[in-house]
């Protein structure tokens, strides 16, 4: 299925992951160095960084010593928060509710616009599961990853 987070979420996702992993350092953290530690272009990461303070994720400071840090604690930030925040809402696909301007007029079509609906539900749960203190917890090895054989013991 097609089912999929945009670059742009990715991005945002790995933006803040970076700040949580170096949350106890001193200061606010450069948009060079953020971009350094992923890989991510800086002026894409730029356009980023400012949809994630405009939805509350982050805060800047300006001038020299400035840059980035999360607005919140990490176990209070979802990866649905991040996603929402550069991608808007969390969907299986731009199709429409069931029954709404004509959206059943041909065979079947009610149904799917159903099951794409919960896929999309299904995948907004999930990622309001996931905090970013828990992505931190898993990049550090202190957890399993998704999809990863549980370790018994």
């Amino acid at each position: 299925m097609g089912v999929k987070v945009s670059t742009r979420g990715d991005y945002a996702s790995r933006a803040l992951l970076s700040l949580a992993m170096h949350i106890g350092e001193e200061g606010p953290t450069s948009v060079r160095d953020i971009a350094e530690r992923t890989g991510l272009p800086q002026p894409y990461l730029e356009q980023i960084l400012l949809a994630l303070k405009g939805a509350g994720l982050v805060r800047s400071k300006r001038g020299v010593g400035g840059g980035y840090v999360l607005a919140r604690d990490p176990r209070e930030i979802p990866l649905s928060a991040i996603v929402s925040a550069v991608d808007g809402p969390i969907v299986a696909g731009d199709f429409g509710e069931p029954h709404t301007n004509g959206a059943c007029d041909h065979e079947g079509q009610c149904v799917l616009l159903a099951v794409w609906a919960d896929v999309g539900e299904h995948m907004r749960h999930y990622l309001e599961a996931l905090t970013l203190a828990d992505i931190v917890t898993m990049a550090r090895g202190d957890a399993s990853w998704p999809g990863s054989p549980t370790s018994s013991g």
